[in-house]
């Protein structure tokens, strides 16, 4: 790792206000190792300090840190401090207010660690390392995309579920190119034939989420077969007039993308056309005056909240999941939609509203309660509202459409917060509420709860992980 210098050693270092901290070391002799990796700009040349510190194992041993504060302080803006205990079976979580996570004791590079702020993100190799360990734990956990997800039931593994999973690795594959991510997104359409649960009549949106991957995989492949299903499927749709398909704000997700693809793909505006009239039927008519609340800018779930649905406090309950579907899908069809394509600016326009909503709603954590206006309502840290926020709040500030000052802090605060309180040191992740329509269900979630399914909540970390490494690059 290369970075800037300000001098071109370090010489000595200078007797400055000692900071101190504690450290309990099992072993007689444990090194330090620190590594500063400061900002890429400009070019840069490492810079490096060791410290030895000698002392007795059942008492502890005081370190003295003022050498590696002088090193800090001669660099331009570090980013992150990584911390290696070697012969030891300690674990530093705190350097001078730099809190550590998941140092390991055998000298290899930290995989992940937080940023010297709450409201700073970590290095690029820190966002990568947290994703690719993610994404390995459930690769490995499973290994034959076509197996079936058996719980209370038995599912076919192209439900809405796997389809959000798959989304979030052809997003960390555009960033982090690997074969192996394309070889088991292609094994997942093989073993289902490019089909779709219950076949391409279905018109349900969950039955429809796993063609936005199956069109990615078609624009690399251009194999027709690819997309055969999910295009008969919108296609039916188009041949109607019926628009009152996504009664609950979670389909959005799950298919307006969809649309949007076949129109680019296509170059037919009647994909447009029809998922702009059925988003605005579930935005200002279903369960009677619509499901989105100009005043309050945020969503209720379905047509059976009649608004306004209201939680036992008596608060508006907008479910934090479902809110983050609306962003997730307004992000993904501006990300294909043509520049100047009919509502372009609607759905802009309704990105920076739930956006501003979302930012004062942000528990001090860094994460989002599952009840976005009642923390009394199963409130807490929950991951996978928290990771669509900060997906949209992340491709947002990297198109120009958000201020980078007002949401950097809080993309920056919940990715640090999904980073250090969510994910296991095996690659699992906590905190993930499992399938429901609100707050209450899919409790408790907890650190070490599992869901019902594992895979959507990955996908949501995927998708902001992927956005929050553009935003740092």
């Amino acid at each position: 790792m290369t970075l800037p210098r300000r001098s071109p050693r370090i010489e000595t270092l200078r007797k400055t206000s000692l900071r101190m901290i504690r450290v309990t070391l099992p072993a007689i002799l444990a090194t330090a190792v620190l590594r500063a990796e400061a900002a890429p700009q400009p070019p840069a040349n490492e810079r490096r300090l060791s410290i030895a510190e000698t002392g007795a194992a059942a008492g502890g041993t005081t370190l003295n840190t003022s050498a590696i504060q002088s090193a800090i302080d001669r660099l331009a803006g570090p980013e992150n401090i990584d911390v290696q205990i070697k012969n030891s079976a300690a674990t530093i979580k705190r350097i001078d207010g730099l809190v550590m996570k998941n140092v390991p004791i055998n000298g290899e590079p930290v995989d992940a660690s937080t940023a010297a702020s709450p409201a700073e993100l970590p290095g690029t190799q820190q966002i990568m390392a947290a994703m690719v360990l993610a994404n390995d734990y459930f690769m490995k956990k499973w290994p034959d995309p076509s197996k079936e997800i058996i719980g209370l039931k038995t599912w076919p593994s192209n439900i809405w579920t796997r389809a959000v999973y798959y989304e979030g690795l052809m997003a960390l594959n555009r960033v982090h190119p690997e074969q192996r991510y394309i070889d088991y997104a292609s094994q997942w359409g093989k073993a289902h034939k490019w089909g779709l649960r219950r076949g391409p009549a279905t018109r349900d949106a969950d039955n429809q989420c796993c063609g936005q991957t199956y069109i990615e995989l078609f624009e690399m492949d251009k194999n027709p077969e690819q997309i055969r299903d999910i295009q008969a499927s919108i296609d039916a749709m188009l041949a109607g007039e019926k628009i009152d398909d996504w009664s609950w704000i979670d389909a959005i997700q799950m298919a307006m993308p969809v649309f949007a693809k076949l129109g680019v793909l296509t170059g037919d505006p009647r994909y447009f056309e029809r998922m702009h009239a059925m988003y605005e039927f579930t935005k200002n008519s279903h369960g009677g005056s619509g499901l989105y609340n100009p005043v309050d800018r945020l969503w209720w779930r379905d047509k059976d909240f009649v608004a306004p649905f209201t939680t036992p406090g008596g608060k508006n309950c907008y479910w934090s999941r479902g809110n983050g579907w609306v962003v997730a899908a307004l992000v993904r069809v501006l990300e294909v939609l043509p520049a100047g394509a009919p509502h372009r600016e609607e759905y802009v326009k309704m990105l920076r509203d739930m956006c501003e909503a979302l930012v004062p709603l942000q528990r001090e954590d860094g994460f989002w309660n599952a009840s976005l206006h009642d923390p009394t309502d199963f409130g807490g840290k929950e991951l996978t509202g928290t990771a669509l926020f900060t997906y949209g709040m992340a491709w947002g500030i990297n198109h120009g459409l958000l201020d980078k000052k007002r949401f950097a802090p809080a993309v920056a605060k919940a990715w640090n917060a999904m980073v250090d309180d969510a994910l296991h040191k095996d690659g699992r992740l906590g905190f993930v509420q499992g399938t429901g329509k609100e707050p209450k269900d899919g409790q408790p979630v907890t650190f070490d709860s599992i869901p019902d399914f594992e895979d959507y909540g990955l996908g949501c970390f995927l998708l902001a992980g992927s956005e929050v490494f553009r935003l740092k690059q």
